[in-house]
């Protein structure tokens, strides 16, 4: 063999090595609510694949809510369309669970030498997890919380620099703002889509939506009714309309709203909307039961669905990522969610300093010690229960029956839903 005969055959020998090497393997990712993830989305992606060149994320058509997303996934299962990789809200992974959809990250994370090093505590994983199945890893977090318009609370007399810290005071104050006139209103309280922020009025009262052997409806009880009346209270004595949500994200925003109770991660969405048209401040969402209330973590998580074993750890690689320490200091100031992971919470070089510089964050941080799961209806009509406690909210805020027969309703038609025993 000459020389350039043995340099060709290096060269094509060392080529095919490095093709080799340099094997792209592509992951189709599906992810929810592009109103609040496409640019935190966009950011993420760009600098994992920027550290694993040889790894490109593909993200397939995002779904407008969770349940959408649930749904779709669903309808995707044992299909070529079903991704890769998805982001699941948290109340809707017993469901993956039950059917065995998705990766158990159990092996996986035994495998890791150093995970609570990475800022994957316990406490954080137990979000992701559905019995002793590890379903996903918290990639978003978050608990309602209390935005107001600290002008309209001047013009009707009250301090801004005290928010109220009961809802008989913000009942109060809504009133006076609804007073004002001028197509101005009292409270928007997000009622509509699921039921996230009802658990916020039935857990903050010491609440519980299923018997603790889940043979039961819970929520019908004396912090059931609470909730109820609380929420025809506030249609009644505090001003709260028939929003839909974009109705009302665009009310406070233009400065004609005094409260708005939705989630932390909205955030960063309502302060760019709200711009400097008024002085908008954040606080903790008063509970019904101060000593026993807590407060229902919304959010999302990540779940590896591939069975491909050539895409499993590539898959494994971006779920870490996405919700580790550099994955949460992009969603927390790009949403408003709060740190899903311990390391990006405290360390200088992700969020230690943000919320000193940012005090509209801070509300949302200071309930953290109070969140529970947000619950997960056991059997195959999760979403039709949550859509039965929507639809009898509903009735509620438009006055078309009394809070005491809605709740009855809700507690018989979600009994019909339940798994049979």
């Amino acid at each position: 063999m000459t020389f350039f005969s043995r340099t060709l055959t290096a060269a094509a020998l060392l080529t095919g090595l490095c093709s080799t090497a340099l094997a792209e393997t592509t992951l189709n990712v599906h992810y929810p609510m592009p109103g609040f993830f496409q640019d935190v989305m966009a950011n993420i992606s760009k600098k994992f694949m920027e550290e694993n060149p040889d790894i490109k994320i593909h993200f397939v058509n995002p779904s407008a809510t969770y349940e959408d997303g649930i749904q779709l996934i669903m309808r995707q299962n044992g299909t070529a369309e079903l991704p890769d990789v998805t982001f699941t809200g948290l109340n809707r992974l017993r469901i993956l669970s039950e059917r065995n959809i998705g990766l158990d990250l159990k092996p996986l994370i035994e495998k890791e030498a150093d995970f609570d090093k990475q800022g994957f505590t316990q406490t954080i994983l137990n979000l992701a997890k559905v019995g002793d199945r590890q379903v996903g890893l918290a990639f978003a977090t978050s608990n309602p919380i209390m935005y107001y318009n600290a002008d309209l609370f001047k013009k009707v007399g009250e301090n801004p620099d005290t928010p109220p810290t009961s809802w008989d005071d913000v009942i109060r104050i809504g009133g006076k703002i609804k007073a004002l006139g001028n197509g101005v209103q009292g409270i928007d309280f997000r009622w509509q889509g699921d039921d996230w922020m009802f658990s916020a009025l039935l857990f903050g009262a010491g609440g519980q939506m299923l018997s603790d052997d889940e043979k039961q409806v819970a929520f019908n009880g004396a912090e059931g009714e609470a909730a109820f009346k609380t929420l025809d209270r506030m249609v009644k004595e505090g001003g709260l309309p028939v929003f839909t949500k974009e109705a009302g994200e665009q009310a406070f925003a233009a400065g004609n709203v005094g409260f708005a109770f939705q989630t932390t991660g909205g955030l960063r969405n309502t302060i760019k909307n709200v711009g400097d048209k008024f002085d908008m401040r954040t606080a903790k969402i008063p509970l019904l039961n101060p000593e026993k209330g807590r407060l229902p973590t919304g959010g999302n998580a990540v779940v590896i669905l591939t069975s491909d074993d050539a895409k499993i750890e590539a898959a494994w690689k971006f779920a870490k990522f996405a919700a580790g320490p550099y994955g949460a200091s992009v969603v927390v100031p790009g949403t408003g969610y709060v740190p899903n992971n311990e390391l990006a919470a405290k360390s200088d070089e992700y969020l230690g300093k943000f919320y000193d510089e940012n005090p509209l964050f801070k509300a949302g941080l200071s309930q953290m010690n109070i969140m529970i799961p947000w619950y997960a209806f056991p059997g195959s009509n999760g979403v039709k229960v949550t859509q039965t406690i929507v639809d009898n909210l509903s009735r509620v805020v438009e006055q078309k029956t009394t809070p005491e027969e809605a709740l009855a309703d809700t507690a018989d038609e979600v009994k019909k839903l339940l798994p049979r025993r």
